[in-house]
């Protein structure tokens, strides 16, 4: 809208605005730009001193980000200078934060999140459980689960290959003694001084009491037949294979011949 008086301008009214929204003018011929809040606006129209965002502007669009909250405007003027001011002004939704590459570990865990949400119920069966502790997964657990699963094709239970962010432990370990055929246990001094592994244990002695059939297949690692019997003496009656006397290869074996599924 033009001025009547004062400071001949064009102005237009933008009305209330938020912090951070662009304020973008298209002009019909080269002029002077002037964003303004109403207090300032208020001291341009009468010749006043004033504060603005802007300048001469001989190419456009022009735009601007909205600094603060509050009534803002838009004037063309030419300065007093002789010639013709026209144009119009827009408001468009502020510019959204910087992108950012994702972290390897976010993406990672975003994806177990997924498959938590995406895995249909439970009804896998398994060959064998291995119940051991944390300690002993690098030396023991772990090449002894892949040699069974990978290099016997049974179907292995070990935490590392079933467990996902969200699953609530006890259940999860309880579904997989129950659908397991048999039950490995890596009894070491770690494994006989942590509650985990004791509970997984017990349900195997309580599965294998209630089928009347043998589950239980130990092996001792870092333990003799008197540490055994020390902490578990109706274990220590039982044939063992003992990671001191044979390779994770020879264990794996003799395992798959005692477990291989029947034909």
């Amino acid at each position: 809208m033009r001025s009547t008086g004062g400071v001949e301008h064009v102005w237009i009214d933008l009305g209330n605005l938020k912090r951070g929204q662009i304020v973008e003018v298209t002009l019909q011929y080269a002029s002077n730009v002037r964003l303004m809040d109403s207090s300032n606006y208020s001291h341009y129209k009468r010749d006043g001193q004033h504060r603005y965002y802007g300048g001469y502007v001989s190419g456009s669009p022009w735009t601007h980000p909205v600094p603060r909250n509050g009534h803002w405007y838009v004037a063309l003027d030419l300065g007093g200078h002789a010639g013709q001011v026209g144009g119009e002004a827009r408001v468009l939704p502020g510019l959204l934060p910087a992108a950012r590459s994702a972290n390897p570990e976010l993406v990672q865990i975003a994806e177990n999140i997924e498959a938590v949400y995406d895995r249909d119920p439970d009804t896998t069966e398994f060959d064998v459980f291995i119940s051991h502790a944390s300690e002993d997964k690098a030396t023991v657990v772990e090449p002894l689960a892949r040699a069974l699963g990978d290099g016997h094709q049974l179907h292995v239970w070990y935490d590392d290959f079933v467990l996902r962010v969200g699953d609530i432990l006890r259940r999860r370990i309880d579904e997989g003694l129950v659908r397991s055929r048999f039950g490995v246990v890596v009894l070491s001094p770690a494994f006989l001084a942590k509650n985990w592994p004791q509970y997984e244990l017990d349900g195997l002695v309580t599965l294998e009491m209630q089928s009347g059939r043998q589950m239980i297949l130990p092996i001792w690692h870092n333990l003799d037949q008197a540490g055994v019997a020390r902490s578990s003496p109706s274990l220590a009656g039982r044939v063992a294979l003992l990671t001191a006397e044979q390779s994770i290869d020879e264990i794996a074996a003799q395992i798959a011949e005692v477990v291989a599924p029947p034909e």
